[in-house]
This record gives C-alpha cells, sequence and structure tokens, in this order.
C-alpha cells in the first residue's frame, strides 16, 4: 500500500543536496515507512539553511515532493496562496495517481482550499488530522472553517483529546514522538534523578509571547531570591531573542539561551531537567510536554486544549488562568514540594507518556484509520 501525505512542513536542503525536514514529522514519517511500500510527502521546500532541529528521511522508500513555499502574515502572503491554488492542486492532483490513501494535515493555509477539493473531488482513502486545539472557543478564521468543514464530513479526522459531542468520525490520537529505546532510558534517568534543589527548568519551542516566554521571565524576575534555580534552558529561536535576554541579564536569571537543537541534545536537556515549562496561550498537544515527561520533567503549563486530559494534580502543574502571577504561584508551589513527592509526580509523569510511542501510533493508524477505513461521502 503506498500512502502519500500532504503538509505545511518546512524543509530544506543541505550543501550536499540532502533534503532535510522539521525533526517532529520526520520522524514521525520515518516509522510509518515500515508498514508501507512508498509514502510520498507533499510539503515546503524553502530556501537558505536549514535549522539545527531538521532532520533527514531515513526510510529510503519515503520520496519528497517539493512545493513552492507560500504563506506567512499579511495581504501580501496570502494572496500568494490564493495565486497558487492551480499549482498545488495539480501537484496534489498527480501525486494521488500514485498511491492508495492519503492524509492531509492540517490545520494549514492550503487546508482551507485542499479539504474541500480533496474531499469533493477524490475518491483515494484518506484520513485528515487535525493539530491545533479541537476546542478553541475563538480560533482564527482560516482554523475556524477548516475544523467546521472536518466536522461536516464523513471521513476519518484524528484531533488531540476527547470532546464533548465530538463526531463518530473524529478519533482522539496522541502524537508520537518515543521509541521504544528512549522509554527504557527515561525509566533509568528517573530512577537516577534528585528532585531537590536547586532545579533545573526548560523550555522547547518558539521563543515568543504567545509561547509564554515574557510571562516566563516576568515569573522567574519577580521571585524573592533564585537560590532554588540552578539554570533555566530556553531551547528554540524567535525575533524577540535578542530583547529576552536583555531582560535576562538584567534581571540576574540563570537562563541559557540554546537556539534550534538537534533531537538528542533537546533529550540531553530534558535528562537534566526537573520541569518543563509552557505557559503558552494557546496549544494542541506539543509533543515537547510528552517527550520531557518521559525524562521525568514535571510539566507546569497552560490548561488548554487536551493539555489538561493528560496532566493534573497528581503529576504536574496547569496555569488557570494563564498569566505571570499564576505561573509564579505554581513555581512557589512546586518550589514547596518534598523531594519525595515530586519524585512520586515524575514517576506519573512517566507513565503518561506511554500513550505517545511511535509503535502504539502505528498500530492505531493501521488498525482504526486504515484497515476500518470508510468512503462515506460529504454529508
Amino acid at each position: 500500500m503506498k500512502l502519500a501525505i500532504i503538509s505545511h512542513t518546512e524543509h530544506y536542503k543541505r550543501p550536499d543536496g540532502t533534503v532535510v525536514g522539521w525533526g517532529p514529522t520526520i520522524s514521525e514519517l520515518n516509522h510509518l515507512a515500515q508498514d508501507f511500500e512508498e509514502i510520498y510527502h507533499i510539503a515546503f521546500l524553502h530556501a537558505g539553511p536549514p535549522p539545527p532541529s531538521s532532520l533527514p528521511y531515513s526510510a529510503p522508500n519515503i520520496k519528497f515532493v517539493p512545493l513552492k513555499p507560500v504563506g506567512g502574515k499579511g495581504m501580501g502572503n496570502k494572496l500568494k496562496i490564493v495565486l497558487n491554488i492551480p499549482q498545488i492542486i495539480a501537484t496534489v492532483k498527480k501525486t494521488l495517481r500514485q498511491v492508495d490513501v492519503f492524509q492531509l494535515r492540517t490545520p494549514t493555509g492550503i487546508g482551507v482550499f485542499l479539504i474541500p477539493y480533496l474531499t469533493l473531488f477524490s475518491s483515494k482513502k484518506r484520513w485528515y488530522k487535525y493539530a491545533g486545539n479541537w476546542n478553541q472557543h475563538n480560533p482564527p478564521l482560516g482554523y475556524a472553517l477548516q475544523r467546521w468543514m472536518l466536522k461536516h464530513q464523513r471521513r476519518k479526522v484524528t484531533i488531540n483529546g476527547k470532546w464533548p459531542k465530538q463526531p463518530e468520525h473524529c478519533f482522539t490520537f496522541e502524537n508520537p514522538c518515543l521509541t521504544l529505546k528512549e522509554r527504557e532510558d527515561g525509566q533509568q534517568i528517573i530512577k537516577e534523578k534528585n528532585y531537590a534543589p536547586p532545579f533545573t527548568f526548560c523550555f522547547v519551542g518558539r521563543l515568543e509571547d504567545a509561547k509564554g516566554i515574557q510571562r516566563i521571565i516576568d515569573a522567574f524576575g519577580a521571585l524573592e531570591n533564585l537560590e532554588q534555580i540552578k539554570t533555566i534552558h530556553l531551547i528554540g529561536d524567535g525575533e524577540k531573542m535578542a530583547h529576552y535576554k536583555k531582560q535576562c541579564k538584567a534581571l540576574d536569571l540563570p537562563v541559557v539561551f540554546h537556539g534550534f537543537l538537534e533531537r538528542q541534545e533537546v533529550f540531553g536537556i530534558y535528562k537534566e531537567s526537573h520541569f518543563i515549562l509552557l505557559p503558552s496561550d494557546s496549544e494542541g498537544f506539543p509533543k515537547v510536554i510528552a517527550e520531557g515527561m518521559n525524562f521525568g520533567c514535571i510539566p507546569i503549563v497552560s490548561d488548554v486544549s487536551s493539555i489538561g486530559q493528560y496532566v493534573c494534580d497528581d503529576n504536574g502543574f496547569l496555569l488557570n488562568p494563564i498569566s505571570e502571577l499564576r505561573l509564579r504561584e505554581v513555581l512557589q508551589e512546586a518550589f514547596s514540594k518534598k523531594t519525595e513527592e515530586l519524585t512520586k509526580m515524575a514517576s506519573d509523569c512517566y507513565l503518561v507518556a506511554s500513550n505517545f510511542t511511535f509503535g502504539l501510533y502505528r498500530k492505531r493508524i493501521l488498525e482504526e484509520i486504515i484497515n476500518s477505513h470508510s468512503n462515506n461521502k460529504i454529508n
């Protein structure tokens, strides 16, 4: 069986010509390739050097099908999407002739026109993936439109979390991010990790206010003393990095800015960290939470989307409301916990992470999506 995946995943070319893409997606495809004769990945090929978080395809049966990058902020970039619709549809149509089943990953700028096109004009087996907050009350217009279209058709959709009145064709799926070897490593790390101060914190993602970076700086900067804090690792990049660095220096915060890192380097920081921070405004269910939990990083995260369905008082700290004041309160609460309490929380984190293995994801895709597929038409 041959599979096509259509996504907005950013790809680049290394100087030697090797195509690389955003690490989490490429890892997922490398594992899925074990179950398909061929996988065609239709996605964007960007100019310039790839970020360190990019990975090459390790499976020889994956073929990259490049699209010209479109989208972005501003009316000019939105117009480029419209102008490129014929070329994008032509590429998708040509690729679909070569496969038996496909997946469209949403929400994305091209999803606004690809969802109706694929739903109405393709009889191929397919499923859609919605990676954003399925229960978001006021999503951006493009996200809201894509979610509405996915709700009002009968082909299968994988989503984050379980929700009241969830349509029958919408399946709760965890985002895979862990191998069995990494599960074994995590178990050993938690046994050896000492949950006593001074504590190490980490954040992984885009460095921007929407992800909670300013909240992190303000909350730690407002603490009476920093004796219980060893290091705050910020992994990622963003336009405001220089501004954040200046603030951290002025507040004398023990912050290390790493920029983007390769997967194993990120995992190395998980292994030495006690807590993972993600006080963001909106999320689906970020893989970094599950990765961190696997290595005993107790989550301090926003109570948005499905996050609260995996993180609770037994294994972490939820921010509700999402504010600098609440984050500061949670930090003080974490500092007041006994070593034994934090160790127990970390062990519970490890159990939750068992839902996010590549093996379980592959099994569910084959059993619940591919082999039980329905080709019902749109309502």
